[in-house]
């Protein structure tokens, strides 16, 4: 793969490039200093890791097969996504915070 300096650090694919000027789509390259392109990965990323991958609450032992990381991983995404208590949407669960956003929505439907 060919591949062309965009900013220092930083390269993409010139086949890439091509094809995104052929479809008129902007690439999302940031900018110098422009730090949220990546930010919101590698804080997904920097929670899994610390979380599931470097603890042994999802998995015991260590990880000896890809299947080992695979159930390991399933295990944390269903504890994220179903029983962590987030701070930010006010301590409860994604699901929780899911069901009464919907709940809402279903009640502004409705005549008074």
């Amino acid at each position: 793969m060919l591949l062309r300096r965009v900013e220092p650090g930083q390269y993409t694919s010139i086949r890439l490039t091509e094809h995104l000027e052929t479809a008129q789509i902007a690439a999302s390259i940031g900018s110098v200093g422009d730090a949220y392109d990546n930010a919101l990965m590698e804080s997904g990323n920097g929670l899994y890791k610390t979380e599931c991958i470097r603890t042994t609450i999802f998995h015991q032992g260590p990880y000896k097969t890809i299947a080992d990381v695979e159930f390991a991983t399933a295990a944390w995404v269903e504890w994220y996504n179903n029983r962590r208590l987030h701070s930010s949407i006010g301590n409860i669960t994604p699901v929780q915070a899911e069901q009464a956003y919907y709940a809402a929505l279903a009640l502004q439907g409705q005549p008074l």
